[in-house]
């Protein structure tokens, strides 16, 4: 039976720069390079964190918990095939869920596959819970932050919207695929930021243009075709067949005016998993642990001290 719990408020921490020691790269079943950056010192005996962004993300929704997290637990955090300094994908096809968390098992063996603690955002969410069901012998916890079960194609502002366009936005690219790089390349950041606060999107009374402004430009130098391929995979992707079976404790955050993953659906996996935690960011977007990282950070180090005994005094 999950819980609910009240939004924890701290100061957010000083942001420095991120605190990895050591960048590398691992190997994926198919040959693919995935960039990997890590703290030291490498203990494969301490419970070790591993990060999960979202599709077309690099790392920028984290921003604000690595400071907060680093000195309670080793951190690890990996770019997907296709984005930032990871390698395209040796198969094209090779860019489903079920692809990504066979990579993250790679990352976390060259770590020395240690006991670990999975966060997911967005699509990480998915990854997150795929690389559960893979291998869950080491696996302590899970975080799962604005993101979903699965079929996210199909819940998009609440309704099956980007799901429907897909198909024609991908005949579309394949059509005419340098006129779409050229415009996806070309478009200027701080606009696709302003439209994104216009829309409801983001959050344009907690966002701040530094933390949001990375995550614009990395979109642009992903492909866009993968990218759509990639949105499509996840769309037919779902972990609810096995969410009543996850044994470790679970901390999952939801945001009150999510566009993308709709709060509905983690107060439904909060149901659904036995050793869940519940927190609902008042008033936060897709991208709250940027926008409100007091209250996401709190709840981040409370779970990890509370539920996952790491970093108690």
């Amino acid at each position: 039976m999950s819980k609910s719990i009240p939004p924890p408020s701290v100061p957010p921490a000083a942001i420095a720069e991120p605190p990895f020691a050591t960048s590398t790269f691992a190997l994926a079943e198919d040959g693919t390079r995935l960039f990997v950056r890590s703290t030291a010192p490498d203990d494969t005996e301490s419970v070790r964190s591993f990060f999960c962004d979202g599709i077309g993300c690099d790392g920028f929704i984290w921003k604000h918990a690595w400071d907060v997290i680093a000195p309670l637990m080793p951190m690890t955090h990996w770019h997907y095939r296709g984005h930032g300094r990871s390698a395209p994908p040796q198969v094209a096809e090779n860019i489903t869920i079920v692809d990504h968390a066979k990579d993250l098992q790679r990352v976390r063996e060259g770590a020395g596959d240690p006991p670990c603690v999975i966060f997911g955002h967005s699509m990480g969410v998915q990854v997150a819970l795929e690389a559960y069901r893979q291998n869950p012998e080491k696996i302590r916890a899970l975080v799962l932050v604005c993101g979903s079960y699965g079929k996210v194609t199909q819940t998009v502002r609440g309704v099956p919207i980007v799901e429907m366009i897909l198909p024609s936005l991908l005949r579309f690219v394949d059509k005419y695929p340098d006129i779409i790089r050229a415009v996806w390349t070309r478009v200027p950041h701080e606009m696709a930021l302003r439209v994104a606060w216009k829309m409801g999107d983001l959050d344009p009374e907690n966002g701040r243009i530094e933390d949001v402004l990375p995550y614009m430009a990395h979109m642009s130098s992903v492909d866009i075709g993968m990218f759509l391929r990639m949105l499509k995979a996840a769309g037919e992707h779902s972990a609810e067949d096995f969410l009543g079976d996850i044994r470790v404790p679970v901390l999952i955050v939801a945001a009150e005016r999510d566009t993308f993953t709709p709060v509905w659906l983690s107060e439904s996996m909060a149901r659904r998993i036995p050793e869940s935690d519940y927190l609902m960011v008042p008033a936060g977007s897709h991208a709250a642990p940027v926008e409100q990282p007091e209250i996401v950070n709190a709840a981040f180090v409370k779970f990890l001290k509370e539920r996952v005994h790491v970093g108690r005094e």
